[in-house]
């Protein structure tokens, strides 16, 4: 499964991203992700089969959906905060 996560700026969300790979590693999983910007994600959700949304910019997910044909979820604010991988993982299941 590959991962497109975006956020404002992109900082909180390679934070998060590492905690997802570990995560992933852990349970042996077949998992890529990256994170970017709310202005970067244009040149590079083809290669992605999942976007998810930072909460800070969870209003852009109509936007992002219609643009992109990409199932798109927003990371539960709590989960995001506190870098549940597990949690995020959880959610991203229920996208598919």
């Amino acid at each position: 499964m590959k991962l497109l996560l975006i956020c404002a700026g992109g900082a909180s969300t390679s934070i998060l991203m590492k905690k997802m790979k570990k995560y992933a590693d852990s349970k042996d999983m077949d998992f890529d992700v990256i994170a970017v910007g709310l202005s970067g994600y244009e040149d590079v959700y083809k290669d992605y089969d999942i976007i998810m949304l930072g909460p800070q910019v969870s209003y852009k997910k109509d936007i992002i959906k219609e643009a992109t044909g990409k199932p798109v979820g927003i990371v539960a604010q709590l989960d995001y905060a506190l870098g549940n991988a597990e949690n995020i993982f959880k959610q991203m299941e229920q996208l598919t």
